[in-house]
């Protein structure tokens, strides 16, 4: 994985004089030098008439010859690549045997050839996390992709007839002439869904690219394409009881992707360590990593916590050992919270609505200490599986309709998923009442122009007449997955210290195949996770697959107001709020002493801490010096 750059000239008005303005060396290594943490090891650039394109490399496959741009043999066709192509291999033998010519090893070199012999239809053979740019010589076009579910990230924007992109905001904020404004939109996702969703950012004009899509630019024609979709099954009629044989085939079915999964992502040059919570879903992947390839993994890395009611430090000892790893851990207290948040804000380019991406960010940090690149990463089992409790209360809740609260709720959820029924983390009808008076006067006039449940978040046609496990299973993946889980708490806390993470649980085809599973084996009897936790016996010691599902929750905003006033200073100052002008001073001040109080509790699992988006917001204002509300 790397970090990837480049502008391109769309408007006909430019003179042909005046494509040096942001088309030149010198703009495009700064763009590249401001994504230098994501690839510290090389950096390489393409530069011509009206088109740009800077890479900054983190050398794991080939490491000798896997320089980039690449291109195609008649160098007609020119790419950029932040990611892996785990099927590379596949590839290879393919684009040889119909007369391509490759001059290296490296993974994403398939690329160009893939283009020349189906088009834009070349994305659909990639398996892998990836974004890329790519750009036709002869037809003057650049395409820019996303990989499926998001794991590597690609954002752009429109600029004085240009179109400029890069795997972050960041290197957007250097282009001359960018100007910085607040999009509101992005603010009221963060106070109303589990995160940001694409495209929207919290930068006015910068876009994030979705998941699974292209964006294909043509001079001044743009039009953005689909080329995947997590589509579940439509609900059909009532299937016969399942069989224990049933089970197991689907049990070993399930074991073989996986093991293919995590095979794929040991890939590369360089050693993989391991991610060991000590919960379920990491020690299957360190398991199966220890089959797959023994004594491949040899270190793993965790974190710990004084509080013994959110330590999970002997699990992950007891893990170490029947693994037979080299274990890492370091005890996080919420002083190294306080100590890193303003780091963590600045690396996402975004506010939060908790604190735990510190602890990622830590844990980065101490595979970077053992001179390691890449990890693995249980991430996505909870949304594929059915792991969260909602998944649960949802199987429980019975559909009423006896009085106007629920029947505006009702209306509300019809509007947003396409399902009157379908309840998701909240009641939204009744937040947005209670949190548009977070916002100041002013912004609160202009609510219905940036409201967020008046937009359109996710393709409701990939939610009605599924499943109600599917339902959730969709949306988790659309609202929680890409925009937050491997973005702001994955890409950008793990490349902030040069390491990339895998994640073998978002495999393609493991998707693919666990999408066809039915429902009741994902959430069998109440149990969550029931058909992974089948598997895992087969793996894991008892003591780990019997184990309680832990809901970790980092020190919220009252844990860190009471201990670490030092830390919040002057943010959430009365006068200071009415200097920005985006929340209501007494309202913030109102939540602050709230907090404040003793017996103050707050159940982050159920509740949002709103004092931690106003609190990280303020933060975010300072380090990207954003202006005031206006």
């Amino acid at each position: 994985m790397c970090g990837i750059a480049g502008v391109y000239q769309q408007s006909l008005q430019l003179n042909k004089s005046n494509t040096n303005e942001l088309i030149s060396l010198q703009t495009l290594s700064t763009m590249a030098d401001s994504l230098i943490h994501r690839g510290p090891d090389d950096d390489g650039y393409y530069c011509d008439e009206g088109i740009g394109l800077a890479f900054r490399r983190l050398a794991i496959v080939d490491i000798n010859d896997g320089q980039q741009p690449l291109y195609s043999q008649e160098r007609n066709i020119v790419a950029v690549c932040n990611g892996e192509i785990y099927n590379h291999q596949e590839l290879r033998k393919h684009l040889i045997a119909n007369g391509k010519q490759l001059h290296s090893l490296s993974d994403v070199e398939v690329i160009p050839h893939l283009y020349q012999m189906y088009g834009e239809d070349f994305v659909k053979h990639l398996e892998g996390q990836f974004a890329i740019a790519l750009y036709d010589i002869y037809l003057d076009k650049l395409i820019l992709v996303r990989d499926p579910v998001g794991i590597a990230p690609l954002f752009w924007t429109q600029i004085n007839g240009y179109l400029a992109f890069g795997s972050e905001i960041r290197s957007l904020l250097t282009l001359p002439g960018f100007k910085k404004s607040v999009n509101l939109t992005a603010l009221d996702q963060l106070l109303t869904f589990p995160g940001i969703v694409s495209p929207t950012t919290f930068f006015e004009g910068v876009f994030s690219l979705k998941p699974g899509h292209m964006l294909v630019i043509e001079k001044e024609k743009k039009r953005e394409k689909q080329y995947w979709e997590l589509d579940y099954p439509l609900i059909k009629e009532p299937s016969e009881a399942m069989t224990e044989k049933g089970l197991e085939s689907c049990i070993d079915q399930l074991d073989l992707h996986l093991q293919d999964a995590v095979k794929k992502r040991l890939q590369g040059d360089v050693p993989v360590a391991a991610y060991l919570s000590g919960g379920l879903d990491s020690s299957l992947i360190a398991a199966i990593l220890s089959k797959v390839s023994p004594g491949a993994v040899k270190d793993s890395f965790s974190i710990t916590f004084p509080s013994r009611s959110i330590d999970e430090s002997e699990y992950q000892s007891l893990m170490a050992k029947h693994l037979g790893t080299r274990h890492h851990s370091f005890e996080v207290t919420d002083q190294h919270i306080a100590n890193h948040l303003q780091q963590v804000v600045n690396r996402a380019e975004t506010p939060l609505r908790e604190s735990y991406n510190a602890c990622s960010l830590i844990l980065s940090s101490m595979v970077f200490d053992q001179g390691i690149k890449a990890v693995v990463s249980g991430e996505g089992a909870d949304e594929l599986f059915a792991g969260y409790v909602g998944y649960r209360l949802n199987q429980q809740r019975e559909p009423v309709c006896d009085d106007l609260e629920e029947m505006l709720e009702q209306e509300m959820r019809q509007k947003l998923w396409g399902d009157p029924h379908l309840f998701y983390e909240k009641a939204y009808q009744s937040h947005k009442e209670q949190k548009i008076y977070l916002f100041s006067e002013d912004v609160r006039l202009r609510h219905n122009r940036f409201d967020c449940l008046n937009q359109e978040v996710i393709d409701r046609r990939f939610v009605e007449g599924r499943d109600p496990l599917h339902q959730r299973s969709y949306l988790d993946f659309k609202l929680r997955m890409a925009d937050h889980l491997l973005a702001d708490h994955g890409d950008r806390v793990s490349f902030a210290n040069s390491i990339e993470c895998r994640f073998p649980f978002l495999d393609q085809n493991l998707i693919d195949f666990v999408r066809q599973i039915p429902p009741q084996w994902l959430l069998h009897n109440g149990e969550e996770k029931f058909l992974l936790k089948q598997l895992a016996k087969r793996y894991l010691p008892d003591v780990i697959t019997q184990r309680q599902k832990f809901s970790f929750v980092a020190p919220s905003s009252a844990i860190l107001l009471r201990h670490h006033r030092e830390l919040v200073g002057d943010i959430l100052a009365p006068e200071r709020i009415k200097r920005q002008g985006y929340f209501d001073p007494e309202t913030v001040e109102f939540l602050r002493q709230s907090y404040l109080q003793p017996d103050h509790q707050l159940n982050q699992t159920f509740e949002d801490d709103l004092l931690m988006v106003v609190l990280t917001f303020g933060i975010w204002l300072d380090e990207f010096s954003m202006p005031n509300y206006s």
